[in-house]
């Protein structure tokens, strides 16, 4: 603008429009500041709240516990632990006589070695051993083989079994 009495009455206008907008911007930093205060009390006011009841039921569990603790007899309790370990063993050895075997011998170690020792005396004889210890597998023929059985010739497979008549 051009220098004269309009733009001084502008500027004048401007001046003013900037105090104000300073003045409003300070009464919100107050306003801010105010609430930001109040929520803080509050919150302190909450807080102080929540450790007095905290408080008060730490002060009521400990008279609860001094009141249980004089129940209890230390002496008694350890020789109610000591009866049930009694106990406990007393039940081990119950178990231990139902567990024994009713028809054992008392064999004597000695006369056990003695036989042994006859034992290994002995000829080994591979014809008296039983079949199933042996390691050799029972041999399957592989040609056929004939067999007369009433007169007729049967052939066989290779598991000896009858081959299926030819008609």
């Amino acid at each position: 603008m051009p220098p004269g009495p309009a733009k001084n009455t502008v500027q004048q206008r401007a001046l003013k429009i900037l105090q104000q907008k300073r003045l409003y911007e300070g009464q919100k930093d107050q306003l801010m500041q105010q609430s930001f205060n109040m929520e803080q009390t509050t919150f302190v006011t909450e807080n102080l709240k929540n450790t007095m009841l905290t408080v008060e039921v730490m002060q009521q569990t400990n008279k609860d516990m001094k009141k249980q603790f004089k129940k209890i007899d230390l002496n008694k309790l350890e020789k109610v632990r000591d009866e049930m370990e009694d106990l406990m063993e007393e039940a081990n050895e119950i178990q231990e006589v139902m567990s024994r075997s009713y028809d054992t011998d008392v064999i004597d170690e000695d006369d056990l070695e003695a036989e042994l020792a006859a034992l290994g005396d002995e000829v080994y004889e591979p014809e008296s051993e039983p079949s199933y210890l042996t390691d050799s597998a029972p041999t399957v023929p592989t040609d056929p083989i004939s067999q007369r059985t009433a007169g007729t010739t049967t052939e066989l497979d290779e598991f000896g079994l009858p081959m299926p008549m030819k008609q």
